[in-house]
Parts: C-alpha cells; structure tokens; sequence
C-alpha cells in the first residue's frame, strides 16, 4: 500500500473508533427505560468510558513503538468491535459498564498510536496535526450524530447504530497492508506494557498549574454536555428528539476542531486566555439556556463551550510542553491527561448526583461554579508563570549590564 493510501486508512481507522466513543449518547434515555438508570447512573455509566482510556494511556503508552503502529492499530480495532458486540448485548447495567470501559480502552490506544502514525505518513507535520484533531474530535462528534439520526428515524435505536459501527469498522482492517514506519533495532524494542511514570516539571510549577485547571476545566464541561445532553433537552427543554442530542454533541465538537486548528493562529497565551474566557460562558449559556427553556440558546451554549475546550486543551498542552525538559516530557504530559480525564469522571457524575437530588438547574449551576472557578484559577496561574519569567529576563539583563559596566571600567583602569 502507498502511503498516500495508507494516511487514509488510518485516518478511517481513528475517526471510526473515536466514532464508538459517543455512539451511546444520544440513546441513553433507551437505557434509561429499560434498566431505571437515573440521571447519576447515566453519568457513572459515561464514566467508564473515562476509566478505560485513561488504564490505556498509563499502561499503553508505548506499546506501538514496541510492537509497531499496525499491530496495535489492529488491536485497537478489535478492542472497538468488542465495545459493539458488548453494547449489542447489554441488558444490565454490569453490561453497559463494560461496553463503555471497552470503549474507552479502544480509544486511549489507538489515540497515541494514530497520531504517531500520521505524522510518520504524512508529508508536512502541519497536516499531521490537522489530520489528528480532525480525526479525533470530529469521530467524536459523528459518533454522536450518526446514533441520534438512526435512533430517531430507524428502528432498533440500542442495536442498529453498533452494527453500522462494526460494518465501518471492517474497512479499517485494511491498515494491516500498510507500510510499517516504528523501526527498531533487533533487540532494542521496550516493554509493551510499562506504567508511564508522571512527573512535574522543575520550577514551573505555576504553568503546570495553570495547564491542569484549564484541561480539568475543559474536560468536565466536555464531559457534562456529553453524558447529560439527552437528560437536559428531555426533561429541562422538553424536546425528547434523539436528533437533537446528537446534532448538539456534534456542534460542541465540531467546534472544539475549530478551536484546536486556531490554536497556532492566535498563539500559546491568547488561546489559553480566550479559551478559559469562552468555558464559563459556555456553561453559563448551557444555565440560561434551562433557565429560560430555550433550545437555541442552548446551541449556541455548545458552540461557545466546545471552542473553549478546544482552545484551552491544546493551549494546555503546548504550555506543558513548553515548560517541560526534553526527557521528562512524556511523564509530565501523561499527569496532564491524567487530570483532565478527572475531569471528565468525578465532576461529571457529581453532576448526575445532583441532578437526581436537587435537579438539573442546581447541577448546571454548581458545574458553571466549578468551571469559573478553575477558569480564573487557571488565568492566575498563568500570569504569575508569565511574571516569573519576565522576573528572570529582568534578572539576566541586570546581571549582563552589571558584568559590561565591570568590563568597561576595567579596560578603563587598564588603559590609564
């Protein structure tokens, strides 16, 4: 296979698989009504997800530059077909909870492994990245479309989009006939399972925190509109159009791609600081938008939120990268997915808690709190990193001009 060929295949294979990531949310009030979930166990269930990419990406890490991109590649695929073929037979919550775990898995591996890959086929590392963010969020998104369309126009809405799932996901085992590109000596592969050390970076503490209130932020509001969309729009907006659902978990997506491919554009510290302004308006708009039941307001509480995602989790990372030595890198980003998957889990089924026992007004506003809060917190953070470095140039220049006057007033003494 050419590479040319194989950049599409690949391409294919991570969008499909991030694709079963968000097949099962606009069909959770289905659930909902055959096992009793409540709106706390919609969230535990979404959880899941949260709890296998995150064992995937500890544990994984490095398994494609051990065994080589197609075999892990392959793996996850079979991973993502056995997400399907679970959720194809989950009548009980037990069930449901290892579909969403497998789901998870499939993506934290193939996330790492594709990206790779793409950068190693394509021509202009650019492209690499636009074709990574595309294909990540934006399977993401279809995911959810492609499920709220058939469970809305197509019988069978548990059953019939995990079939479609596996049909698409047949093409992408065409990635077994493309050219292998992690090379390694006989004898110098590492483990394939190895736990990814976490570190902090040295002296910069404060970007780092600054990097981890913003992706925490950005995942619990990735993750609230993700697993309680169906509930917000059936019960707070009284629209029960699966539809719907899906159309909006596109739109935050959608928009989440726009904000990461800006990133570059705008700069390091102009996306973090817009992308932290646009999360608390995000989530504001999603309070408003139940306050006053108006479904347009909250389209646009989507758009809003998912650029803020986009813009302060890539922001994140380049400020983590920036801070980070060359050799600890690796260990300092894995602490940063570690805390925005976090985010994506505990705030998200506190949420649903409070959306049993308070409602969803109570749980949307105290979810805004949170993310305002970790939004300033964050914008604090940042400015004192921004402060300490200017601090430190302020310093160098000091010590430069105070070695030159030295200098001259030698060559002055020496001369006379």
């Amino acid at each position: 296979m050419s590479r040319r060929r194989a950049l599409l295949v690949v391409m294919h294979l991570f969008t499909v698989v991030m694709l079963g990531g968000t097949l099962p949310t606009p069909i959770y009030p289905f659930y909902a009504a055959q096992l009793g979930l409540t709106a706390t166990g919609i969230t535990v269930v979404f959880a899941a997800y949260a709890v296998g990419t995150m064992a995937a990406l500890l544990l994984l890490g490095g398994a494609s530059d051990a065994l080589g991109r197609r075999r892990v590649l392959l793996a996850g695929v079979a991973v993502a077909a056995a997400s399907s073929v679970v959720f194809l037979l989950a009548d009980s919550v037990p069930l449901l909870l290892a579909g969403r775990a497998l789901s998870g898995l499939s993506v934290g591996v193939v996330t790492g492994a594709a990206t790779a890959y793409l950068s190693e086929l394509a021509d202009d590392p650019r492209q690499a990245v636009t074709l990574a963010t595309v294909a990540n969020m934006g399977g993401l998104g279809l995911g959810a479309l492609l499920a709220g369309v058939l469970a809305q126009h197509v019988a069978h809405p548990t059953t019939l989009p995990y079939l479609v799932h596996l049909a698409l996901l047949v093409p992408a085992l065409l990635v077994a006939r493309a050219p292998e590109t992690a090379g390694h000596p006989r004898g110098e592969r590492g483990p394939v399972v190895q736990v990814q050390r976490l570190a902090l970076p040295d002296g910069a503490g404060s970007a780092f925190a600054a990097a981890a209130a913003a992706a925490f932020a950005a995942f619990a509001l990735f993750g609230l509109f993700t697993a309680l969309t169906s509930t917000f729009l059936s019960q707070g907006l009284h629209d029960t159009s699966h539809q719907s659902v899906g159309a909006l978990v596109a739109v935050l997506f959608g928009a989440g791609v726009l904000g990461q491919l800006a990133r570059p554009r705008l700069g390091l510290r102009r996306s973090l600081v817009t992308g932290l302004v646009a999360l608390p308006v995000g989530v504001g708009l999603l309070v408003a938008s139940l306050a006053a039941t108006s479904l347009p307001l909250y389209g646009l509480a989507a758009l809003v939120g998912g650029a803020g995602v986009g813009l302060a989790f890539s922001a994140s990372l380049a400020l983590v990268a920036e801070v980070s030595p060359a050799g600890r890198r690796a260990q300092v980003t894995s602490a940063l997915f570690l805390v925005a998957y976090a985010g994506i889990s505990v705030p998200v089924v506190a949420a649903g808690v409070l959306v049993t026992q308070a409602g969803l007004l109570v749980a949307a506003q105290v979810l805004a709190g949170l993310v305002t809060v970790l939004a300033i917190a964050a914008v604090a953070f940042d400015t004192a990193h921004r402060r300490g470095l200017r601090r430190l140039e302020l310093a160098e220049r000091a010590r430069e001009a105070t070695q030159a006057d030295a200098r001259a007033a030698f060559d002055a003494l020496t001369h006379s």
